[in-house]
């Protein structure tokens, strides 16, 4: 039995199906497969703004400039032997003028209605239709276009949103995007926005002599991240496949193999929750520098957010900005940024020393704070971060590099090169915060082998009691490891984050064009 869908149902549906067939029995194609506009319509305005192009009675003479355009009639009045509408198209909206004497309908026979009919009775809201002819303004200036002749391209056969509540529901917003790009013009903008940054941050890397690359989704093993990753099955091999949870461990293998400096901007996947600033799958930028370290990515990571602020903005000011509590805040991406390390940011946010601390006393001022199991297996490094994530992390308004983190969180970092902080068991990591949020993973990359097999190991352990997040044995990449790896440094940028923070929304849905949803009833 054929299944159809409850909107064929609606009225509104079958109307404009019974149009369609109407239009097909004029001899009109309803869905041509070529028309070739002159220009976008945010060009026109543009290219006429303050210029008096000529007036109605000029247009009907033919004695102004000749245009063809294409979009979707969103607003439609009709007005005796004149009729108006607004067509919309990605850079914007033109006022239109059907006129009963100068307008015609391609293909239309002269023995049905006339084209003003035919535009009245059988064009809706929603279709898609080119149009060419002469610009003139109205009295009031608004620039618009005498329409000659009208081509239909594409009849819709579902209506727009009421344009008087529209389209208000988030979860159809984010499910029916389509709907929401037609009916929301700065959702539009935002993701040319978004467009914009991510060229900005591909040349600002491509300047600095970064290499793009591309490696694989699917991948034997996981590993570069500590997360749940979603499984697959390659039929051909028989074999369970990973979607990968970080581009790391592939990087990591072309800088072994011999290139310098090496990026990639890709999707990546992560089985985790969902909430205002995380989606399963996301867009991550990493990009790894052969004889750097975590202070040159520093000085990298500043200036490219700088740089981002400069070229969308014009200065590094990005305007005001909602925290995690609500609270907005004029925010700066001025460089140098601050830098504290993770233990100077709890003496000052937490208002205790982890260094005085024993193991007991640091679980009794997280508890309640922290799962009561997570939190009895921690061990010294990992409380010393929760110390961080549950009392510093808020704080953390204007950009901060937090620098130093313990090795426990950080598997493939390597030792500081401070004695001091290399025998307590810390590595060359920071992360970056703007708004209480992270940003950037950075670290001087660990390149010793031995070492790394070592952590690895203790990493498995974990995985072995229970922790799904703790990071798998990567034999193939300590084979990689033991050909000689250069002092590298690496790093990873969250785009859907950056791009959250450059045009100031509050979630990660806002800038995703089809976020993960539960699916309709």
């Amino acid at each position: 039995m054929d299944h159809k869908p409850e909107y064929h149902k609606q009225d509104s549906f079958l109307t404009r199906q019974q149009k369609l067939e109407e239009i097909r029995a004029m001899g009109i194609n309803p869905y041509p497969s070529k028309y070739d506009p002159t220009c976008q319509m945010q060009w026109l305005e543009d290219k006429f703004e303050g210029e008096a192009v000529g007036s109605a009675e000029e247009a009907m003479r033919e004695e102004t400039p000749k245009v063809r355009l294409a979009g979707r009639m969103v607003l439609f009045r009709a007005m005796g032997k004149n009729s108006f509408a607004q067509l919309q198209d990605e850079s914007g909206r033109i006022q239109v003028m059907f006129n009963r004497d100068k307008t015609k309908v391609k293909g239309l026979l002269q023995n049905g209605l006339t084209p003003l009919k035919f535009i009245e009775k059988k064009i809706d809201l929603g279709d898609i239709i080119g149009v060419e002819g002469l610009l003139f303004r109205t009295q009031k200036k608004q620039l618009t276009l005498l329409v000659t002749e009208v081509e239909v391209l594409s009849k819709a056969l579902l209506p727009l949103p009421d344009k008087h509540s529209g389209l208000v529901d988030s979860g159809v917003r984010y499910r029916k995007r389509w709907l929401d790009l037609i009916t929301n013009r700065e959702v539009m903008d935002r993701f040319k926005r978004r467009s914009a940054i991510l060229s900005s941050v591909r040349n600002y890397l491509e300047k600095q002599e970064f290499m793009e690359v591309e490696t694989p989704v699917l991948q034997n093993t996981f590993g570069g991240a500590e997360a749940r990753p979603f499984l697959s099955k390659l039929n051909a091999l028989h074999q369970t496949m990973y979607l990968r949870i970080a581009l790391e461990i592939s990087l990591k293998k072309l800088i072994i193999g011999g290139f310098s400096r090496v990026f990639e901007m890709g999707k990546v996947y992560r089985n985790e929750g969902i909430d205002r600033t995380h989606n399963p799958e996301f867009t991550m930028l990493e990009a790894y520098a052969s004889y750097w370290d975590y202070n040159d990515m520093m000085l990298f990571s500043e200036n490219l957010f700088a740089s981002i602020a400069k070229e969308l903005y014009g200065s590094t000011c990005v305007g005001m900005r909602e925290d995690k509590e609500g609270n907005m805040h004029e925010i700066d991406l001025k460089t140098p940024w601050k830098r504290l390390s993770m233990k100077e940011a709890i003496r000052i946010y937490a208002e205790c020393d982890p260094d005085k601390m024993s193991l007991l006393e640091m679980r009794s001022k997280l508890k309640g704070k922290i799962d009561e199991k997570d939190l009895n297996k921690a061990e010294r490094g990992q409380l010393i971060a929760y110390l961080f994530e549950t009392f510093s992390e808020k704080h953390l308004i204007q950009p901060h590099h937090i620098i130093d983190h313990p090795i426990e969180t950080s598997p493939l970092s390597k030792l500081h090169s401070d004695k001091k902080l290399r025998e307590e068991q810390f590595v060359e990591r920071f992360e970056t915060f703007i708004l209480g949020y992270e940003f950037c993973n950075s670290y001087s990359e660990l390149n010793d082998p031995q070492l790394q097999r070592q952590i690895f190991q203790k990493q498995h352990a974990k995985r072995e009691r229970g922790d799904d997040e703790a990071h798998p044995m990567g034999e193939e990449f300590l084979e990689a490891m033991c050909q000689g790896m250069p002092p590298t440094a690496g790093i990873g940028i969250g785009i859907d984050r950056l791009v959250m923070l450059f045009t100031g929304v509050r979630s990660i849905r806002d800038v995703i064009y089809f976020p993960i949803m539960r699916p309709e009833e």
